[in-house]
């Protein structure tokens, strides 16, 4: 046995799909360490904890994790269930990082700082698939590897407000009243929210997550205001495939969400571009900047950057990557995950061929792995960490034998242009218990069935409250 193959495996990040990786190396006999820079198991999933997310429980458990929970006598929550980020870590992440097969192979508070090869810069050739990994931490201590899986994943990176993909200006100086995603509107954050006028800019699910919390909030709490600004025409990517999509709680997310925007209790304000934020008497002024070159300005009270995430890459700047110059993911994952064309659920299979790098035995997987789309998927994850682990223990048969089950969406892909055409791609979809589960607002389930009243900056419907700093 080489040195190399007698040191372990180290695992960046203690989150579900990074301990998914150990389950998966446990089961192949693998030597393995995992880095976790938070004090817990799934420190950032901690972080949105308050939120249920759209994918029942069958979706979130990784198999092996699965097999080795079952063994020491784990409970299994309903599989049909929608977890709350605070449950996945409770019920799950918690129990399994406890197992004696991982427990003593987990640190945490080990924040990683760079990643090389012993001895040998970027540009060095000679030697180096035969030489470890060397990894720092922030503390100064090194460690050495066979090979790296960074599950390290993109909540400490998110983007910025600015829609050139620069930060707007002035953005640094507003920072007391901004907040980026998926912030606890109802919980502890509630008196950040309650009685002012929040601009939530985005058009994913963390946007219509926190959207549908405000409007609650709004019901309850008098002078609360809610503004949703996206850059696009049409909401129609964020409303979804309703009755079309296979996780319905996905589909009523956008029904809902559709459903205050026609009442009036959330304005919608379309072709938004933040250009500049300004402190205006403990407000902020917001700049939008228009495609003819025009200007105008909102006053809100707090500002909810539900702009998406990016991954960093710095951490192996001495490392050879392959990264698609759009997605920031490998240049052969890019056009498989392409937010262009692809939703969540029609993401093709993909595992350690599509993952790899120049680098021979670096793997980014999970939400890093996506760069920039936002088309990730928990299961996608976890089918990643088994393909990979496959390959580092030789078996390449079961590595190449990528399966992956995605439920569909019912949107087939996230461009507003071609979610606006009135033709599905995705041809007809069950229609899963209609009743009790939302509107239908998928292309195939109905969006454009009839006329849609969207707002220009500047204008309001005429149910909606006027006055105030967005009214004219």
């Amino acid at each position: 046995m080489s040195t190399l193959n007698e040191l372990p495996v180290v695992v960046i990040g203690a989150g579900p799909v990074g301990l998914a990786a150990a389950a998966h190396l446990h089961e192949r006999g693998m030597a393995f360490t995992v880095l976790e820079a938070g004090g817990t198991p799934g420190a950032a999933v901690r972080q949105w904890g308050h939120v249920r997310v759209f994918s029942p429980w069958r979706y979130n458990v990784d198999p092996a994790a699965r097999r080795i929970l079952d063994e020491a006598g784990w409970v299994a929550p309903d599989l049909e269930a929608l977890p709350t980020g605070a449950e996945l870590v409770g019920d799950y992440l918690q129990p399994l990082a406890e197992l004696p097969q991982l427990k003593p192979h987990l640190r945490y508070g080990a924040r990683v700082e760079a990643i090389s090869r012993l001895g040998l810069d970027r540009l060095r050739t000679a030697g180096r698939e035969s030489a470890p990994f060397l990894i720092r931490l922030a503390d100064g201590e090194e460690l050495l590897a066979r090979a790296v899986i960074d599950a390290s994943g993109t909540w400490g990176t998110p983007n910025v407000l600015g829609a050139s993909g620069l930060p707007a200006r002035g953005e640094s100086t507003v920072t007391s009243v901004l907040e980026h995603a998926l912030p606890d509107v109802l919980g502890a954050a509630r008196d950040r929210f309650a009685g002012r006028h929040t601009l939530v800019v985005g058009a994913g699910h963390s946007a219509a997550n926190t959207l549908l919390s405000l409007a609650e909030l709004a019901e309850a709490t008098p002078g609360t205001e809610v503004t949703w600004a996206i850059r696009t025409a049409s909401p129609a990517r964020t409303y979804g495939g309703g009755d079309a999509d296979a996780l319905p709680a996905r589909g009523a997310l956008g029904s809902r969400l559709r459903a205050h925007v026609d009442a009036g209790r959330i304005r919608l304000l379309t072709g938004f571009s933040v250009h500049a934020l300004s402190p205006t008497g403990g407000r902020v002024s917001v700049v939008v900047r228009h495609a003819d070159g025009s200007e105008e300005s909102v006053t809100v009270d707090r500002i909810v950057a539900a702009t998406g995430f990016r991954p960093d890459h710095s951490i192996a700047a001495e490392l050879r990557l392959d990264l698609d110059p759009v997605l920031g993911a490998t240049r052969a994952l890019a056009p498989l995950i392409d937010p262009n064309e692809h939703s969540c659920g029609t993401v093709p299979p993909h595992g350690v061929n599509e993952l790899a790098h120049p680098e021979q035995g670096y793997y980014a997987v999970g939400m890093k792995s996506y760069g920039r789309a936002p088309t990730f998927l928990m299961a996608t994850g976890y089918e990643q960490v088994r393909s990979v682990v496959a390959a580092l223990a030789g078996d390449w048969a079961a590595a190449r034998d990528v399966q992956l089950d995605l439920p569909e969406t019912g949107v087939c892909n996230s461009n507003p242009d071609d979610s606006a055409t009135g033709d599905s791609c995705c041809g007809t979809a069950p229609n899963s218990e209609p009743t009790a589960r939302g509107l239908a607002t998928g292309i195939s389930g109905g969006l454009l069935a009839a006329p849609r009243t969207l707002l220009t900056l500047g204008t309001a419907p005429a149910d909606a409250q006027t006055g105030g700093c967005c009214g004219s």
